[in-house]
């Protein structure tokens, strides 16, 4: 193929600069069919990305089991 016969011609929509806005108030732009998206969760607010994720979440699960069985941690 040549260059520029990748897509076939007048089926696609047009693609233009967007720009994304987060709940948190994070911006960033992107290339979409939309001109604004707006979206709840971003990779600044995110516990994936921020690194607040897991370690909360496992101990609670791990007190919360222990409490449920009577276990102390003493009693090993």
């Amino acid at each position: 193929m040549a260059k520029g016969e990748y897509m076939k011609a007048n089926i696609h929509p047009e693609s233009k600069e967007a720009v994304v806005t987060c709940a948190c108030g994070a911006t960033f732009t992107t290339r979409s069919t939309k001109d604004k998206i707006d979206v709840e969760i971003c990779s600044e607010c995110h516990p994936f990305y921020t690194g607040q994720q897991g370690r909360a979440k496992k101990t609670g699960n791990i007190e919360k089991f222990n409490k449920k069985f009577g276990l102390n941690q003493e009693q090993k």
